[in-house]
């Protein structure tokens, strides 16, 4: 009876022992959890915060590298990515012109569009970090381990409409200035002359502003990617440690 008891005893405590140990590993996987979700787990936690700041930071960083590069002269001439192409709209037209022998005047008119896109981009540095410093943004961890271009999707999907409001007197400003219109109307006046054709008139400012904001869009999520993968691309203490982790 004796030795059945001390045989319990053991038992007893090599069990309380086992939950003890289980529950130390269990708060630690729950600490290294944790600090990977707030950190990255490197140990420095981080908070929503930060994560937000170091969002908009990637932004503010894309969006002054993009507008630059656009900006620049054939910044979206010669980039294929972003070249803003003869309307779809007027497709027919195009063919119909190319067929009468004004691919010159085609290539002028393309050319242009894209030479009032780089001048607006001058320009479009203030529109677009404004968006981004009034964007409201709540679950900054969604967004940090989301894609490689999460926040710069959320940027488009929260700010797209107010945005192109703002920067469509700038690319009208931007068409006058390099004169699309004196390289379009005769394009307009040969095709209208064109018996039983139906008549064409784009809304130019629109097309380019929507393929502008696009393109420089388009620009900003590859900086944003850039930031995430790349160590040198992370400029600022924030990018580091929001990225670094």
């Amino acid at each position: 009876m004796k030795k059945l008891s001390i045989l319990l005893l053991v038992c007893t405590s090599l069990m309380a022992h086992s939950q003890k140990l289980k529950g130390l590993v269990n708060k630690d996987s729950l600490s290294k959890k944790v600090k990977t979700i707030a950190g990255g787990g490197s140990g420095t936690k981080l908070t929503n915060e930060e994560v937000i700041k170091g969002l908009k930071e990637a932004l503010s960083v894309g969006t002054n590298k993009s507008a630059d590069a656009g900006s620049k002269a054939d910044g979206f001439y010669k980039n294929p990515l972003i070249f803003i192409p003869w309307p779809d709209e007027a497709k027919e037209m195009k063919e119909k012109l190319l067929s009468l022998g004004f691919e010159k005047k085609i290539n002028e008119f393309e050319m242009s569009l894209n030479r009032a896109a780089e001048e607006a981009s001058k320009k479009a540095a203030p529109v677009f970090l404004d968006a981004i410093t009034n964007m409201s943004l709540q679950d900054g961890f969604k967004i940090l381990k989301g894609n490689d271009t999460a926040a710069t999707n959320y940027l488009r999907s929260a700010t797209y409409e107010p945005l192109r409001q703002k920067f469509l007197p700038i690319v009208k400003e931007a068409i006058e200035k390099v004169k699309v219109t004196s390289y379009w109307n005769p394009l307009v006046t040969s095709y209208n002359k064109i018996p039983f054709v139906k008549k064409q008139n784009p809304d130019l400012e629109a097309y380019v502003t929507t393929k502008a904001i696009n393109g420089l869009m388009l620009m900003i999520a590859n900086e944003e990617r850039n930031i995430r993968k790349n160590p040198a691309a992370r400029v600022s203490e924030i990018l580091k440690k929001v990225f670094g982790n």
